[in-house]
């Protein structure tokens, strides 16, 4: 099932820190390193105060060859500053790539075990999103969390330490304004995150619109709709707008409140430094290396507030990703599954109901049903009769609500999803074939078929022949879906698919529906000799192509209303028989 469930942050931690597992090794060093660009930070105000205090206090101290002991000193952390920040900027972020893509292949690889359900409820737009900009985001997090909260606790701490050290008073003051900044500074962040929330969410609406207006170009410029499409899409990017709108007025007012604070923050101490400077409880150095820390302790301070967005971002990304790992995966292997190895193809429904997930309505209602092996089994009747959703509970594409679908005498839920699957060969009603060339997509019904074999496939579908006369052949580029070649053509192609995997259990979902006169008749030769021998379910509208099959079934909303071959259904001027009438009229 969909899933939007929210998740608290330390959930989503949680989650994630498992993707650090592969990676320990490079967090480790980049942390290293971190630290020691810190220590290089740190050292820097002491450098200045001892020279400040020395100058002060007379130059017998402040020789030449200190000044060169010091200077050195500091070029030589500066170095080692520069080497450990290279590592962070590329093994750091090598390893935040690293972990985008095993989520991403992760994600991926879930996706493939959801059910039909899942993408009938699921815009392709949002699922993209989700596994390709949703993850960007989370690079950067896996990289900078880990290293921005290491390099702020170390600052912080060695800040306070070091502050407290100088003067006490001062120190106390200054920290009791922090609380006050992250209080304000959580609020806005919590705002930040819940408009970065709804942001991808409508993103992935943005897209969907996109997909679904730019794949349907043919209806638009059809029904020459172009404004109501510019109208529809314009409508969703405002809203994307007004919503971009509030993330950078949240951004703003955050961003603004840091600076105020930080503005407060040195006003008090260079007014409280000064009049303790008056006073003697403060030397010139002291107050010197006082101020470079509060400056090194603000920028901490202001990064780590400031890595609050990416940081949202990232949670945000994560929260996604989750969202599709989480959802249910409806169809699974049984823990006792076994492959399904040379079926005989004996298929019985039995008190069989069924509907679709969050639908009232039910498709099917203690449906009974036995194809016997080999049996050339045609489904008419109406649209919206079931035909096409009772064949899909075959492979398991549906889990059904209630009965038992048994395949050679056991429960197809006894065989794993990937043999039951494998002995089943689908020519569907609408044709999807994959942006590629005629072969790779015939190839795609058994990967590991030959050149001749998938040569073979093309004749046996009647397709050989336009193929070799397009541009490259069997190497011509078909484009998104198939789109340069025609309905009739790209249906060949997917029955030769069918033809090379050669399986024992075949459902042709109106397998001729897209083809002219000739082709139709060309293929229904070769699908009769394919099915020869095996168990075949055929979906049909043109009642002409069924004549010969074993038995024919008439599925409505009451379930099989009618069972026979044709002149028997004929003889008995039913359902069955209207249908032939007024298809012999209509042609």
């Amino acid at each position: 099932m969909k899933n939007d469930r929210q998740y608290k942050t330390s959930i989503l931690i949680k989650r994630f820190l498992p993707y650090y597992k592969n990676n320990v090794v490079t967090v480790v060093i980049d942390l290293v390193c971190a630290a020691l660009t810190t220590v290089c930070e740190i050292v820097l105000p002491l450098i200045m105060r001892e020279i400040t205090n020395a100058g002060i206090d007379g130059f017998a101290t402040l020789t030449v060859a200190y000044v060169l002991k010091i200077g050195g000193l500091y070029i030589t952390l500066r170095l080692i500053d520069s080497a450990a920040y290279y590592y962070m900027a590329y093994a750091g972020h090598v390893m935040g790539v690293k972990i985008e893509t095993q989520m991403r292949r992760d994600a991926y690889s879930h996706l493939h075990k959801l059910s039909y359900t899942y993408f009938d409820n699921t815009k392709v737009g949002q699922i993209m999103g989700r596994i390709t900009n949703d993850l960007f985001d989370v690079t950067e997090f896996s990289h900078h969390c880990p290293e921005e909260f290491f390099i702020a606790a170390i600052k912080g701490i060695a800040s306070f330490l070091i502050l407290i050290n100088i003067n006490v008073p001062l120190t106390l003051i200054i920290f009791a304004i922090i609380p006050l900044m992250l209080i304000v500074c959580g609020l806005l962040s919590r705002k930040m995150k819940e408009t970065f929330r709804k942001n991808r969410v409508l993103t992935g609406e943005l897209n969907a619109r996109i997909e679904d207006s730019l794949l349907g170009q043919g209806v638009v410029k059809a029904f020459a709709n172009e404004e109501l499409e510019e109208a529809k899409f314009e409508k969703d990017n405002r809203k994307f707008f007004d919503l971009k709108k509030l993330s950078y007025l949240y951004m703003g007012a955050f961003s603004t409140s840091t600076r105020l604070f930080d503005g407060l923050i040195y006003a008090v101490v260079v007014i409280a430094g000064s009049l303790f400077l008056i006073d003697g409880k403060i030397n010139a150095g002291d107050l010197v290396a006082y101020l470079l820390y509060v400056t090194t302790f603000i920028t901490t301070v202001r990064r780590i507030i400031e890595f609050s967005e990416q940081f949202n971002r990232g949670l945000t990304g994560i929260e996604r990703f989750l969202q599709i790992m989480d959802s249910d995966v409806e169809i699974f292997d049984e823990p006792n599954a076994k492959p399904l190895i040379n079926p005989k193809g004996n298929i019985e429904f039995k008190n069989v109901d069924f509907k679709y997930s969050g639908e009232i309505n039910t498709v099917f209602t203690n449906l009974n049903l036995n194809i016997k092996s080999g049996e050339k089994v045609a489904l008419v009747g109406p649209s919206g009769g079931g035909k096409t959703t009772l064949c899909n509970l075959i492979p398991r594409f549906y889990e059904i609500t209630n009965g038992e679908i048994t395949l050679d005498g056991e429960n197809v839920k006894a065989y794993t999803l990937k043999s039951l699957r494998n002995n089943i060969g689908i020519v569907q009603q609408d044709v999807y074939l994959f942006s590629g060339t005629v072969y790779e997509n015939i190839a795609y019904g058994r990967p590991d078929a030959t050149e001749e074999e998938i040569i073979d496939a093309a004749k046996k579908a009647g397709a050989d022949e336009f193929i070799r006369e397009l541009k490259d052949g069997y190497h011509t580029y078909v484009g998104e879906r198939g789109v340069k070649l025609s309905g009739g053509q790209k249906q060949r192609i997917s029955i030769a698919r069918v033809f090379l995997k050669n399986p024992p259990i075949i459902i042709l979902d109106e397998a001729t529906s897209a083809l002219d006169n000739e082709s139709e008749l060309i293929v229904a030769k070769s699908l009769e000799r394919l099915s020869e021998g095996r168990t075949t379910l055929t979906i049909a509208h043109r009642l002409s192509t069924i004549r010969n099959a074993d038995r024919i079934l008439v599925l409505t909303e009451d379930g099989i209303v009618e069972e026979g071959n044709h002149e028997a259904l004929m003889d008995k001027k039913g359902i069955y028989y209207k249908f032939y009438e007024m298809a012999n009229k209509l042609t």
